[in-house]
């Protein structure tokens, strides 16, 4: 970018007081964003207080709001719920509970909230602002506070973060909770999942969602469910019919469950509510299958937060503080979200009043509207879901002729299944054939190919690994052999899923076309691999499950040590020459520091690093947490960092270290990597599509594909999916370490090092700007899933 970096080391925080609470439903995460505000404002010299219980607290006073140091949040960010506790209240509702609140503020000088919560809690944090100068006023008049601090406190500063595990806050992406309830719920259906096949049941899961169908549209999306019920979209008239045609189906076609997901607050039409019983009381009824109910509950907004929330509460709690910083008394109460992966800032009262606006819509039937209220990122879900589940009739179906491949390409990665998946049906709805490829360009080359069918995927999207096959080897030294297997099979397009080699692959096919013709197609590279290294995409398949399995490591590692001694581990992770998973694992897991290859260092600043945490170690504080990746250093290996922590800290803390190896590499894909696969590699499918359809030559009778264009890599930028030419992309490419030249999270890599209380400076150009709900991109696509 082309802007001058702003810093935030002109904003003071001296002389300021900031309160942070929770408030309503508690959500995982939540407790990531206390602790960055905590850390924050402390930095910046803020006095920063808890108030415990939320609105009851701030009415109560006394013990309940209580100045808090940095060791006070340390060890909870792996701790779900809320440390400081959180209370509906009914007093502070009334203008006497709101005027005793103002007085416990102003009595400990704080003008500053942050408030972590859904939209009823904003709203009163948006009402207590507005009648604050009111309430002082009134204060004054009954001699409770003086003249001098009506003046001095005469504005009130108010910040929100939205944590709800229902994701139902318009103008942000992802409220903190929602992934680490996408993780309880997938957790338990590929449980169901086993035991419903062994005795070819139906299951009818019942998830939250009360006036929100977000988790189950997208847990049915995330574990290919036969039918979904949400609040936005009821289903037509007659849907008993037509649901029980398309189990029965399904069932004739040798598949041995069901797995029917409903939202608590789903309805008909007609806004009567269709409950988990009604449907499967229904499926008994008119099918005799077997069928059984699981109701969901509290199990969603309970345990650890995942490492998508930890990392989303870390960067919205540090922007809430900033948010504050630079607030005057004209700036109107702002929420600080996420839009794609920027964290951004939007007028509260917007936000609160297009999630009503979404409520009204559906009280009124006016369902179309309110799934577009809901923004763009539900509307995408909603028709995915639609175009995946519901496999048209073959006489319904357009016929194109055409024939695609679909291939995996590089190491492993998780969702890559969920992808191939995708591919094969919203190709085949699109009237192609569809081939799947074995063993990558190797099996290629050796006619390793089948037609596969829409059935041949059913199941796929839980499963980790890659199902196809995949191999590292590049089509370099096989170009004739590919050639010819593509002119055998009549392949006219190419969908090449997998990680830095899927990129390098399409690049020596994209140059080899001179040569040979048949590589004159249209070719499209979806990004997968853990090590998030693939140039032109934020994201990659994958990084997100391999994230998860380091941050549990790092609990658990760190867990181990607990009642013993002070100790600190170092922890290897993979990732080649990119640094992205040791550095996001460690704002994760609450690392005291990370060496990364993009970020040079040398033995003074181990020296530093061993000092610093010796000094941390002297206090409460019983654990430290180094993390490494595998290429950072050729020679400051891993056991020799672990060497030089444990003599250097002699007396004060004793050392171990882990590899983690390919536990990254396995597992079953996290949500996120299965919606984002699903959705990722459906437009690209349509994007092939296109192109088929404008490179086709009727005179020859086939496709003849020779532009820039037409060999693209879809990634995620910013806040939008876009497909870039692979030739393009070449210069932005250090092909030497296989990473790209510029990586957006270098930007976070400061966060870290705050909270970890390291004085560093930090970037803050992309911050500070109020946006408005409806100009953020339409296009805003998947920080959310």
């Amino acid at each position: 970018m082309d802007h001058q970096p702003k810093f935030f080391e002109n904003l003071s925080g001296a002389g300021k007081a900031i309160g942070v609470l929770t408030s309503g439903g508690d959500a995982q995460g939540m407790n990531a964003a206390v602790r960055a505000v905590v850390r924050m404002g402390i930095y910046v010299n803020a006095k920063v207080y808890f108030i415990y219980e939320g609105y009851q607290g701030m009415v109560d006073g006394g013990d309940n709001i209580v100045e808090v140091s940095w060791e006070s949040v340390s060890s909870i960010l792996q701790v779900g719920g809320t440390v400081i506790g959180s209370a509906r209240c009914k007093s502070f509702r009334t203008r006497e509970g709101r005027l005793q609140a103002a007085l416990n503020l102003v009595q400990r000088g704080i003008t500053n909230l942050c408030v972590i919560g859904g939209d009823g809690s904003l709203t009163g944090a948006n009402l207590f602002r507005e009648e604050w100068s009111g309430l002082l006023e009134e204060l004054a008049q009954k001699g409770k506070i003086d003249a001098e601090a009506v003046k001095k406190y005469a504005y009130l500063n108010i910040v929100g973060m939205v944590g709800s595990i229902d994701n139902d806050f318009c103008g942000t992406d992802m409220t903190i909770g929602t992934d680490s309830a996408l993780h309880r719920i997938i957790e338990v259906v590929d449980a169901i999942m086993t035991t419903a096949q062994s005795h070819q049941r139906t299951f009818v899961l019942e998830v939250m969602g009360r006036h929100c169908g977000y988790l189950a549209l997208v847990s049915a999306l995330a574990c290919g469910a036969d039918w979904v019920f949400i609040p936005e979209y009821p289903p037509e008239e007659g849907w008993e019919d037509t649901m029980c045609v398309k189990l029965s189906e399904n069932r004739a076609r040798k598949k041995r469950l069901n797995i029917i997901i409903v939202a608590e607050g789903a309805i008909d039409c007609h806004n009567k509510p269709i409950t988990s019983e009604k449907v499967k009381d229904l499926v008994v009824q008119r099918l005799g299958f077997d069928t059984r109910v699981t109701i969901l509950g509290h199990v969603q907004r309970g345990g650890t937060p995942s490492a998508f929330d930890r990392i989303l509460a870390s960067r919205m709690g540090v922007e809430a503080v900033l948010a504050l910083l630079e607030a005057t008394p004209d700036t109107p109460a702002c929420v600080v979200s996420l839009s794609g992966n920027q964290a951004v800032r939007l007028p509260l009262m917007e936000c609160v009043q297009m999630t009503q606006e979404v409520q009204k819509a559906m009280d009124e039937g006016r369902f179309l509207e309110a799934v577009k209220l809901r923004g763009r990122s539900f509307e995408n879900n909603l028709n995915t879901y639609k175009l995946l589940s519901h496999r048209r009739p073959d006489a319904e179906l357009p016929k194109t002729n055409f024939n695609v491949a679909v291939l995996n390409v590089g190491a492993p990665a998780a969702g890559m299944n969920a992808a191939v998946r995708a591919a094969v049906r919203v190709g085949i709805t699109e009237g192609h054939k569809i081939f799947a490829v074995i063993d990558g360009f190797e099996g290629f080359a050796r006619g390793k190919i089948k037609e596969i069918s829409w059935g041949d995927v059913g199941g796929w999207t839980g499963q980790g690994g890659s199902i196809l096959g995949t191999k590292r080897t590049l089509p370099a030294k096989y170009l004739e052999k590919i050639a010819d297997q593509m002119r055998t099979n009549n392949i006219n397009a190419l969908m090449v899923i997998g990680g830095f080699e899927a990129f390098e692959s399409c690049l020596q096919l994209y140059e080899a076309r001179a040569s040979f013709e048949e590589f004159r197609v249209p070719m499209c590279v979806l990004p997968a691999t853990i090590s998030n290294n693939v140039p032109g995409t934020d994201y990659s398949l994958g990084t997100d499950t391999a994230l998860n399995a380091i941050v549990e490591t790092c609990d658990r590692i760190k867990q181990s040590a607990s009642g013993t001694k002070r100790r600190v581990f170092i922890i290897e992770t993979m990732g080649g020459y990119c640094g992205y998973l040791a550095n996001m694992g460690a704002l994760a897991a609450g690392a005291d520091a990370a060496y990364i290859f993009e970020e040079q260092f040398d033995i003074r600043e181990l020296q530093a690093n061993v000092e610093h945490l010796t000094e941390k170690m002297k206090t409460s504080i019983q654990r430290g947490l180094v993390l490494r990746n595998e290429n950072c250093n050729e020679n400051y290996t891993t056991d020799f960092i672990y060497q030089l922590y444990s003599e250097e800290g002699k007396g004060v803390f004793d050392c171990r270290k882990n590899v983690l190896g390919h536990m990254q590499q396995g597992g079953a894909p996290s949500p996120f990597d299965r919606n984002f696969g699903t959705k990722i590699s459906a437009k690209a499918m349509q994007w092939i599509s296109k192109k088929l359809k404008e490179t086709y030559r009727k005179e020859g009778g086939k496709v003849f594909a020779n532009t820039d264009d037409s060999v693209c890599l879809l990634g995620m930028r910013r806040r939008n999916l876009v497909f870039q030419p692979v030739a393009e992309l070449k210069s932005e490419t250090d092909f030497v370490h296989r990473i790209p030249k510029e990586q957006w999270w270098l930007k976070l890599r400061p966060l870290m090092k705050i909270l970890a209380k390291y004085k560093t400076s930090y970037d803050v150009s992309d911050s500070g700007q109020l946006e408005h709900v409806a100009m953020l991109p339409k296009e805003a696509e998947t920080g959310a899933i």
